[in-house]
């Protein structure tokens, strides 16, 4: 890995730590999504951070960044447009979707038919409107925000659009330390909105192709695979991780090392991110999906245990 990159991916997690306080592995994560390629999922209750985490990564790189509330009464073409008619003519208006950036606030409060609407866009990264077919912009990255299953007026979220999110993660209260820097930096207001961008869209999409440059040891994709295939074998669990799921930990693991400043995957890189990105992507047994989620990470965490780690 070339200096310019290690010095890009430490401005940018020091710019985001400057207002994201006390979070610095829920940073490293959303980094790692990021170089990945990939979407992530924040969930956690309602004021811990979550929309600050999307809006300091946004801020941070200089490209262009949209919001969407998710609300029961959203439309589908609230998100990826319409064709207006204009001067005898249709003609398409782009909605938010169209950005390099999106945040998606707290995506299960709308609809599923609503919520289906972001899965083109996410997994074919385009969007098809009356027959036209629309790019997304590159880099392109979706970072939903959502509140625990068991709050009111919230719906899960179908398991083909959790399956294409890298990763699940919460944010947990902060610690009274960090707690306290943020009551005494938001004193004039809110820091994130004075945040400078400190990468180029061309320094992510550069950062992007040598994630995927990041060797992978035979033995290392035999122990990812052996993990994927426990939680298939498991009798804890009705459905196991998928073909997709095992490229989306593969991608992880190589921008792991990338943000390690290694140009290879050591057994670390595939262990620390096991959890957050296998445990949205199965179904126990003898739960609805998407509840339970303790369970379900304790049954990763087995799963991961009972693999011999390569030497």
């Amino acid at each position: 890995m070339n200096s310019n990159t290690t010095a890009t991916l430490q401005r940018l997690q020091k710019n985001m730590e400057s207002v994201v306080l006390g979070k610095q592995e829920v940073i490293r994560k959303t980094l790692i999504a990021l170089l990945s390629g990939e979407h992530i999922l924040l969930e956690d209750v309602p004021g811990v951070g979550k929309t600050l985490v999307a809006k300091a990564l946004a801020k941070s790189v200089d490209g262009r960044f949209t919001r969407v509330q998710f609300t029961p009464d959203l439309l589908p073409s609230d998100i990826v447009g319409s064709s207006i008619y204009h001067n005898g003519e249709f003609k398409f208006s782009q909605g938010p979707i169209f950005a390099n950036i999106v945040l998606g606030d707290e995506i299960n409060r709308a609809p599923p038919r609503t919520q289906s609407a972001l899965l083109e866009a996410m997994s074919e990264r385009q969007a098809s409107i009356d027959g036209a077919t629309y790019p997304m912009p590159e880099p392109f990255m979706v970072i939903a925000t959502q509140n625990p299953f068991e709050f009111e007026g919230t719906y899960v979220l179908p398991e083909s659009q959790l399956d294409r999110f890298l990763m699940r993660i919460d944010l947990g209260y902060p610690a009274r330390d960090a707690e306290r820097n943020v009551l005494r930096s938001h004193r004039s207001g809110e820091p994130v909105d004075t945040l400078a961008s400190v990468a180029t869209l061309a320094e992510i999409k550069m950062m992007q192709g040598q994630v995927r440059e990041i060797r992978f040891e035979d033995s290392l994709v035999d122990y990812l695979q052996d993990i994927v295939e426990r939680t298939r074998q498991s009798n804890d669990l009705q459905v196991g991780v998928s073909t997709r799921g095992a490229l989306a930990f593969y991608r992880a693991a190589q921008a792991n090392a990338l943000i390690g400043g290694r140009d290879y995957v050591v057994p670390d890189d595939i262990k620390e991110l096991a959890i957050c990105v296998l445990s949205h992507r199965v179904i126990p047994r003898g739960f609805a999906a998407g509840s339970e989620r303790l369970a379900v990470e304790s049954m990763i965490q087995r799963c991961l245990e009972s693999v011999v780690v390569p030497v």
